[in-house]
């Protein structure tokens, strides 16, 4: 993905730098005996408006055809600039926002039309001050060929997109669900290395209660560059599924469970255990209850989580509680281990939330092979996207202003998912 990126980025700069000399060269027989052969003009819609350009042809003379000069700046047979294909990818994926809306806002800004006069309302009050623009008539299913073109992309070149990235072994597997048209429902699974948070595979299935369906996520990230051998380590929500598969394929992984589910599942059973008690009664069984339960799942060491086991056993209300904690308690705490310490506590559902914000839930995605072409596209955007360097209120950043490939020891040199897609 990088080396495409680099390539694509040079061939921008070997444009822009090509003399006229250059341009004398056939590309289809690489004779120099060429001549001018007229120009042709091509007026694009850019980010600045509606742009004349001068387009230079040449004959070959030995083999007959003719070509013309070639611009980084146009995309050949578009109406639009590469600047407003890029801007619309971006906007599409970085803002999570729909396709109606994207195109909005292009069409607002490039025409000075719309929305534009909410923004510069002075304009509409000095109409002979405002600069004159050919209005723009994007729309949504416009920009959703772009980005689809931009996930194509991402999907053709799976075989070795990741190959030579380091991890840590540590990883975290989880599933989010989109509705599609006519009430259909996809899931899609992803693969992540918590420690750096590269997102080395996507899927897009029916289910996530079928081994086979993960079986197709970890041979996607082994197309991808990632050795099974790697995987040491991984956590992820007590999936039927991935525990089948991951016991059949990966016997030797450690398959630790994710601590926000557990609790999840452990709340509705004390809320069991404590309902038919007075409601001070319930107050005091719960915190009692839930600081045992604290003793174990947040315990330092083995020991201190069998001790905290011990308590919530001789607790007159812990006994089921304790027997269920018992079934997986190894699964609970391999982050103890000194093999694991990068193995985080929870599945790394937080990674999908430049995936799901979107407010189509998936909607516009229309079909399962669109879905995953969405997520491929979000898999490379996430990929190469740096944190931002300021923390927040609510939320600080592990690596800031690196990207998940940077923190895995592979530098980007500035190029953008949008360079290693060719958008």
């Amino acid at each position: 993905m990088i080396d495409r990126g680099r390539e694509f980025v040079q061939w921008i700069q070997e444009l822009m730098e090509r003399s006229e000399e250059e341009w004398r060269q056939c590309p289809h027989c690489g004779s120099k005996e060429t001549c001018k052969n007229g120009t042709y003009l091509r007026h694009p819609q850019t980010l600045n408006g509606v742009k004349e350009v001068r387009i230079q042809r040449h004959l070959c003379r030995d083999c007959g055809k003719s070509y013309h000069e070639e611009r980084p700046d146009l995309v050949p047979g578009s109406w639009y600039g590469r600047d407003v294909h890029r801007l619309a990818v971006d906007h599409w994926v970085h803002t999570r926002s729909s396709l109606r809306r994207t195109a909005e806002l292009m069409r607002s800004w490039i025409g000075h039309q719309e929305r534009w006069w909410q923004w510069c309302p002075w304009e509409r009050l000095f109409p002979e001050k405002r600069e004159r623009r050919e209005p723009c008539f994007l729309v949504a299913s416009t920009v959703h060929r772009w980005t689809a073109k931009a996930g194509q992309k991402a999907s053709e070149d799976i075989s070795g997109q990741w190959e030579g990235i380091e991890n840590s072994g540590q990883f975290g597997a989880d599933g989010l669900w989109a509705l599609l048209r006519d009430g259909a429902q996809r899931v899609v699974l992803m693969l992540s290395d918590v420690a750096t948070g590269m997102v080395m595979a996507t899927r897009a299935v029916d289910g996530e209660g079928k081994a086979a369906n993960w079986g197709q996520l970890f041979e996607r990230a082994r197309e991808a560059g990632l050795s099974w051998k790697d995987i040491d380590g991984l956590v992820s929500d007590a999936t039927n599924g991935l525990y089948s598969f991951v016991n059949d394929k990966m016997g030797r992984v450690h398959h630790a469970l994710c601590h926000w589910h557990e609790w999840r599942i452990l709340s509705r059973d004390v809320s069991k255990v404590v309902s038919e008690m007075t409601k001070e009664a319930q107050r005091q069984a719960r915190k009692e209850l839930g600081q045992l339960l604290h003793a174990i799942l947040d315990a330092s060491s083995f020991e201190a989580a069998e001790a905290g086991l011990q308590a919530l056993k001789a607790h007159p209300y812990g006994k089921k509680l304790a027997q269920k904690v018992n079934r997986h308690f190894d699964r609970l705490l391999y982050h103890l281990l000194p093999d694991h310490q990068d193995l985080v506590r929870v599945s790394p559902e937080w990674v999908w939330r430049d995936f799901r914000l979107r407010l189509s839930h998936g909607r516009n995605h229309g079909s399962e092979t669109r879905l995953e072409e969405a997520a491929q596209l979000w898999m490379v955007y996430h990929n190469f996207t740096p944190a931002q360097y300021r923390s927040e209120r609510r939320r600080t950043y592990k690596h800031p202003g690196l990207s998940p490939l940077e923190v895995a020891g592979a530098p980007t040199e500035e190029i953008s998912y949008l360079d290693a897609l060719e958008v």
